[in-house]
């Protein structure tokens, strides 16, 4: 694996073609090309080209820097601190720029990077240092990797070896350091290097070779597999808003159903949603819980016909079982029916807190969703109007409409709801409370006046 020379894959002996590549990436690589840098198509979209899929994004690594890449490209903004990257905004996409790492300080190596301010001790005026360029906390996770290197130690520094290739705009060949095109045919996952070392830089790695697997149909290598289990626990290591990022990738995968198996069976999903996972390892009234893995089914046949499903309405489907159930528990203890609700969701909420961070704004909305189902059940009332016009009514009754299919109960009540929501199109925003006001009261809605400018007198004739 630690080849110097890299394995050359000429155009004729692959299928990736220039014309499958987003035509900004194209004309970024010729433009880091012209000005005299070496420059590929990397990682991801490599591979999935390679499969015949059609990659979500498209990122290029380069010898330039930074800040090299900023002042060639008009359109460019510099992020990061953990890893300094390069994102170029086009009017459709955001072509993602990295440059060249290498895993150990080379001082002698020209680097551009975020000045921090020092003193100096004779003359106490600041001047520019730059901060450390690879660190490491004390349990070896990498805080910061901004190192430049070579290709080869570039390749040697990514995670998966199929996600290690790289395509020459060159010549059209594809250079391969890791043997990451053998285990594309075989269709393994494998670390670059010793897993156990790889997952320790970056947990996160472990959710990765989890999605990776599951959305590509591959295997996770044994001794890669082995590593995840070991090291499961230290995912709490990461951090939590990273952590949510990646939950939603795993579950919005089109996948997520294969995501939540591994998730279960490598201690992974113990250590992110501990009480959860307890439940799911006890039955209810003598039966298993099987609504989580139904509800991860019915997200996955969303996405794969081309449907989307929002943050809130995910959390909702997965945790929605569970939380009910602890809503439960709060009522028998004498709690209101949407106090024990929202006891439930607010514990859930702060259990995660630690770990996988969930947005406020979310976490109001999946209590919302949850505490709309109620009102389903009854096809009367007032401000019926009011209720369907609420931010979450869609995703409500998306989860009632799931909840019907898998109970068999509350079909009548579905199908009414649906042919007044057919009946009674929403108008738009600017409209809508007015005309609520006037269609749920019966009273109409107060116009605003207009306020009016005092007139003005006759023109004083000057003495």
């Amino acid at each position: 694996m630690d080849r110097k020379n890299p394995l050359i894959i000429p155009r004729p002996e692959h299928n990736l073609s220039r014309s499958m590549l987003s035509p900004n990436a194209v004309q970024a690589l010729y433009r880091l090309k012209k000005q005299g840098f070496t420059a590929y198509l990397v990682g991801g979209c490599v591979r999935d080209l390679l499969l015949g899929r059609e990659p979500k994004d498209f990122d290029l690594v380069t010898d330039a820097t930074p800040g090299q890449v900023k002042r060639l490209f008009r359109n460019c903004r510099l992020v990061g601190r953990r890893f300094r990257l390069a994102h170029l905004h086009f009017a459709d996409e955001i072509i993602e720029v990295a440059t060249f790492r290498a895993p150990e300080p080379d001082e002698s190596s020209e680097v551009e990077f975020l000045p921090s301010t020092a003193t100096t001790a004779n003359s106490g005026v600041p001047k520019t240092a730059r901060p450390p360029r690879h660190l490491k906390s004390d349990e070896g996770v990498v805080l910061r990797d901004n190192v430049f290197g070579t290709p080869a130690q570039d390749a040697l520094r990514r995670d998966f070896t199929v996600n290690a290739m790289y395509y020459d705009i060159g010549d059209f060949s594809l250079i391969d350091y890791c043997e990451g095109l053998d285990d594309l045919k075989r269709g393994v996952i494998r670390t670059i290097g010793p897993p156990a070392e790889r997952f320790t830089e970056d947990p996160v790695r472990m959710l990765r070779a989890v999605r990776f697997a599951a959305m590509l149909g591959f295997m996770i290598e044994d001794a890669t597999w082995s590593a995840l289990v070991e090291q499961s626990a230290n995912i709490a290591r990461s951090a939590p808003p990273r952590l949510y990022d990646e939950f939603l990738k795993l579950f919005l995968c089109g996948e997520g159903e294969k995501c939540y198996q591994l998730l279960r069976g490598s201690g992974l999903l113990q250590t992110l949603f501990p009480g959860f996972s307890d439940w799911l390892e006890r039955e209810s009234e003598g039966f298993p819980h099987t609504g989580t893995s139904a509800a991860l089914d019915w997200i996955d046949r969303r996405i794969q016909e081309g449907g989307k499903v929002p943050p809130q309405l995910l959390l909702a489907l997965m945790f929605g079982e569970y939380l009910e159930e602890q809503g439960k528990g709060f009522r028998q203890s004498g709690s209101p029916l949407q106090q024990s609700l929202d006891m439930a969701v607010a514990g859930l909420l702060g259990e995660l807190a630690g770990s996988v961070l969930i947005p406020s704004k979310v976490g109001m909305q999946l209590r919302e969703i949850l505490s709309s189902q109620h009102r389903f059940r009854k096809t009367a009332g007032k401000r019926l109007l009011s209720f369907i016009a609420r931010p979450s009514f869609t995703e409500a009754m998306d989860y009632f409409r799931f909840v019907c299919a898998t109970t068999g109960e509350g079909i009548e009540s579905l199908r009414w709801w649906e042919r007044f929501v057919m009946e009674n199109p929403l108008p738009p925003e600017d409209k809508l409370e007015r005309k609520h006001d006037t269609m749920t009261s019966g009273i109409p809605a107060k116009r605003s006046r207009r306020r009016r400018r005092p007139k003005k007198g006759p023109p004083q004739q000057s003495p």
